[in-house]
């Protein structure tokens, strides 16, 4: 947004004239202010809530709350200066969730961590396709490429044992960190559509606020009327009531917003539909993991939300629903 504006200013012919510019600016910050704003209103929610009734749940949500500050001061700075800082922060936030991710797995052998290097490699790569708008390369370089080559690689290491186990984990972990939060940063290089002036920052900023505010959601309505589990085995933190009140919640906060999107609100009403499944999915994926591993958390980077992994996870499975959820309705 910063960076759109001194560009209009300095009256560069690639973009749109001084005054179209700066409608088009205004309005992204018009964006970034109501995710301000909504977090404002959540502080000040569960401010008074720990005055009227004090206790351990409340002040999780506080905290939760405090870290959602700084996660969000993060990303907003990230995204309103120049595009390719965006690019940079994502591939870095793919990072730091596969390093994480990796250093959790006890499926992965000694030998093999000379190739997850190999994985590390592709993170530019992947964010690169992604800036340059390279669609076609885009969707196979990973699901496609990786899927051959580290394979490839763990063969002619020669370490035979237990290797179809690391042939399986790895490019999996390469998936669920590096490609699904890629589509993320391509949203913004999708085409501008006509009469649609938030571009892809409107959509980004669509996605990442309902899918996150999909678990507080979840998690606030679950603490409060959470009575029957989903899969206890996995999640016993999960309940119907708490799955149910923040899918509906996502929805109808989806068709309030839709002025972010170019969406109908038919379309905004399916695009919450699929955020709030899609996340769902995602956290208990990674839930999955950890129980596995015999872990609470993925880390203990966020305060009151534990790793990396464990913030981004919903957004794992909620993010490539979405894009190509969009795609196919206005750029198929």
């Amino acid at each position: 947004m910063v960076y759109n504006y001194a560009r209009a200013l300095t009256g560069d012919t690639n973009f749109k004239d001084v005054v179209g510019e700066t409608n088009y600016c205004l309005f992204a910050f018009g964006l970034e202010s109501t995710f301000l704003g909504i977090l404002i209103f959540a502080t000040i929610l569960f401010f008074v809530l720990g005055k009227i009734v004090p206790g351990d749940k409340v002040r999780e949500l506080q905290q939760r709350t405090k870290s959602w500050w700084v996660m969000a001061s993060v990303f907003i700075l990230a995204t309103v200066l120049h595009p390719s800082i965006s690019f940079v922060a994502f591939g870095l936030l793919s990072f730091a969730a596969l390093r994480e991710l990796a250093s959790i797995s006890k499926n992965i052998r000694p030998e093999d961590r000379r190739v997850i290097i190999w994985c590390y490699l592709a993170i530019p790569i992947q964010y690169f396709l992604a800036y340059m708008g390279y669609f076609n390369l885009f969707i196979i370089f990973i699901p496609v490429f990786m899927f051959i080559w580290i394979p490839f690689i763990l063969v002619i290491r020669g370490f035979t044992v237990e290797i179809g186990r690391s042939m399986s984990v790895l490019p999996v972990q390469l998936m669920f960190t590096v490609f699904s939060i890629s589509h993320l940063a391509y949203l913004l290089s999708l085409p501008e559509l006509t009469g649609f002036n938030a571009g892809g920052r409107g959509l980004l900023l669509f996605v990442v606020f309902l899918t996150e505010m999909n678990d507080v959601f979840q998690f606030t309505w679950g603490k409060i009327l959470g009575k029957h589990k989903i899969i206890e085995k996995i999640s016993p933190n999960k309940t119907w009531e708490g799955f149910i009140g923040g899918f509906i919640t996502t929805v109808v906060v989806a068709y309030f917003i839709r002025f972010l999107t170019p969406f109908t609100a038919m379309e905004a009403l399916f695009a919450g539909a699929i955020i709030a499944g899609g996340g769902f999915i995602g956290d208990i994926i990674v839930s999955a993991i950890k129980r596995d591993i015999g872990l609470k958390d993925t880390g203990n980077l966020i305060p009151g939300h534990g790793g990396i992994l464990d913030r981004i996870d919903s957004l794992a499975i909620a993010a490539p629903s979405f894009f190509y959820f969009v795609y196919n309705l206005y750029y198929a």
